[in-house]
């Protein structure tokens, strides 16, 4: 058994889902379109995906991290100092990235908390669960992003 749930933050290099809530899951279990949406159960398997999900993140910016302030750019080689400095700035980029994923995982977390979480955000319609699997920080039914995007071009273009 699995067990999963609150918003308890793990520190370690592995993410420990018995620390959090007491919601207990059984070995391997996925949400259903059988069970009532957004029961006690998803709510936790969403939120222990949720928070291994940001540990997996905190854990490779710490490497990173790690890795920049062991290794120096001290190339002899112009050519090979230019290729590593880009290798870093690509690195750096997608840890930014990361970082920004990471305000949207929290905001996911709340929504769990607050009871809103799975629901759209425009129409208020549950989000498919195979949606809500592909990205847990979904916000909006595919529906309903694919008409703010069409939207957003439309505006873009003007």
């Amino acid at each position: 058994m699995e067990v999963v749930g609150s918003s308890a933050v793990v520190e370690s290099d592995e993410f420990d889902t018995a620390v959090v809530t007491g919601v207990e899951l059984p070995a391997g279990y996925r949400p259903s379109a059988d069970e009532e949406f957004m029961n006690e159960r998803q709510q936790a398997y969403f939120r222990g995906k949720l928070l291994e999900w940001k540990d997996d993140i905190l854990r490779e910016a710490r490497e990173t991290l790690q890795t920049l302030q062991s290794e120096s750019l001290r190339e002899p080689d112009v050519t090979d100092r230019a290729s590593s400095e880009t290798d870093w700035s690509i690195e750096l980029r997608t840890r930014d990235r990361q970082r920004k994923l990471i305000s949207k995982i929290d905001a996911a977390l709340r929504r769990i908390e607050e009871g809103e979480y799975g629901y759209c955000e425009v129409t208020g319609e549950p989000i498919s669960l195979q949606r809500l699997e592909a990205r847990p920080i979904a916000t909006m039914t595919l529906e309903a992003q694919e008409k703010h995007e069409r939207l957003e071009k439309v505006t873009r273009d003007e």
